[in-house]
């Protein structure tokens, strides 16, 4: 099985294995220190210390930072990333490991932001917050078509949410979206979540139900389109970039996402790599480098074709 080629216990893959694995009807206090430990470690292991200048700043109380490529391409274009974790954990030293991958990789300037996280601040903290740094761009000059939205997990949902929002809003939406293993279904009952199973080296169902509950509440509806993005209308999105790892029990979050947002007419193209499991795109692996190298060829023939 391809999974046996993953080495288990490299200390990135045990520290990102830490931060997806806590988990059960509730996280503790105790829970949640481990996972934002762990999430810190991640991120000093994993981010890339050459090819980028990093310069941080803040909009209005939020941390930011601009990860910019030594090696530009065109500058009128920049990524807003927003970094997964279940919005339970996370801040801009974990999401500079794939803000860094995506500088290098597209030659474009990526500002990534620290969300409000759970259960300290339940929804709609992370989407305000999000969508400040959206505003705070909007200021600097950019118009929408310059800004690429892009998001891993929980991060994938919370940039899902942001474009409804402006669609909602009948304000311009991002150029287009690129998503990796986007959590889409709050409700957890896709097939996968069974099928993957036993496949998954990152994730558990119960992780899944544990930062649910701490992020939207014990009284909330998942399936509501407001969590659940995959439940709500596509018309009107961006073109977008899905990836997905075949091994991880998120797939048919992006599966259906991918086919929802085709019948809605959104340009919509799904990458499902066999040998991958949840946001894989993190590690220092070969397999990893080609997804970017893929991402990239797709985001250039978008732009400039």
């Amino acid at each position: 099985m391809a999974l046996l080629k993953i080495n288990l216990n490299d200390p990135l893959m045990k520290a990102i294995k830490a931060v997806n694995s806590i988990g059960g009807k509730s996280l503790t206090d105790e829970d949640l220190k481990k996972q934002r430990s762990a999430m810190e470690l991640a991120g000093k292991l994993a981010a890339p210390t050459g090819g980028v200048t990093v310069e941080a700043f803040t909009t209005g109380d939020i941390s930011c930072e601009w990860v910019k490529p030594d090696l530009a391409h065109n500058p009128q274009y920049i990524i807003l990333y927003a970094h997964g974790g279940g919005y339970t954990c996370g801040g801009l030293g974990y999401a500079r490991i794939l803000a860094a991958k995506l500088a290098v990789s597209t030659g474009f300037s990526v500002v990534s932001f620290e969300y409000r996280l759970a259960p300290e601040y339940q929804y709609p903290a992370p989407l305000e917050d999000a969508m400040k740094v959206w505003s705070y761009l909007m200021d600097k000059g950019y118009g929408a078509k310059q800004v690429i939205f892009a998001g891993d997990s929980a991060g994938g949902n919370l940039v899902l949410c942001m474009t409804r929002k402006l669609l909602v809003e009948k304000q311009l939406t991002p150029r287009c979206m690129m998503l990796f293993s986007p959590w889409t279904d709050m409700t957890a009952t896709a097939s996968s979540y069974e099928a993957c199973k036993e496949k998954d080296p990152i994730l558990t169902k119960d992780y899944v139900l544990g930062v649910r509950e701490a992020y939207i509440g014990k009284d909330a509806n998942p399936a509501d389109e407001i969590y659940s993005p995959l439940n709500g209308s596509f018309v009107g999105f961006p073109p977008t970039y899905i990836m997905v790892g075949k091994n991880e029990i998120l797939l048919d979050d992006s599966i259906s996402l991918q086919k929802k947002m085709h019948k809605a007419g959104c340009n919509a193209v799904i990458d499902i790599e066999k040998d991958g499991w949840h946001v894989y795109q993190q590690m220092p692996l070969p397999l990893a480098n080609r997804a970017m190298k893929r991402l990239s060829d797709y985001l250039s023939n978008l732009i400039y074709m």
